[in-house]
């Protein structure tokens, strides 16, 4: 991923307000990201823990970046004594590693409170767990047939079926 400047993260967001957008607590170390081990920008947001923000990269064919805003899902019951699965990455967690967002859909039926939701790395770290720069405590990442370049793949691809869900368009 091509690093992202305040500008272009603000303006990639389409599940909020653009009041809201100037409003975001971006991550404070954003110049010193590991951009080239990225596949999207997840944060969350140090002031108010249950926000979380995503951000996916411009598309090849010349679409730009992609952010929403989310939290984490009301009444989303975390069972500390069991592992959990990241829809995105699939990367194991013990205890609260992976919570439930919830994600408002853009345009009018967000604003009439709608969204959906997947449960995601608490951290939202998923392309650092994938390149093992990242451990999740769980005893080891679960060994896959797949190379690291399909599961980036695959990855991207239930990211971009979540976007569309978002926004009602194909990402």
């Amino acid at each position: 991923m091509d690093p992202l400047g305040e500008t272009q993260i603000r303006s990639s967001f389409v599940n909020c307000s653009k009041g809201e957008a100037k409003r975001i607590s971006l991550p404070r170390e954003l110049g010193e990201l590991p951009w080239g081990d990225l596949d999207f920008l997840g944060w969350r947001d140090a002031g108010a823990p249950d926000r979380a923000y995503l951000v996916r990269p411009g598309t090849e064919d010349g679409a730009g970046p992609v952010g929403i805003t989310m939290r984490i899902a009301a009444g989303a019951r975390r069972n500390l004594m069991r592992s959990s699965l990241c829809s995105l990455c699939l990367t194991g967690h013990p205890g609260g590693g992976v919570d439930l967002l919830a994600a408002p859909l853009a345009g009018a039926a967000g604003r009439q409170g709608n969204t959906v939701a997947l449960y995601m790395c608490a951290d939202l770290a998923c392309s650092l767990y994938m390149r093992g720069k990242k451990t999740s405590g769980a005893a080891k990442r679960l060994e896959e047939t797949l190379t690291l370049d399909e599961q980036i793949a695959r990855t991207v691809r239930n990211l971009d079926g979540f976007l569309a869900k978002v926004t009602g368009t194909r990402v």
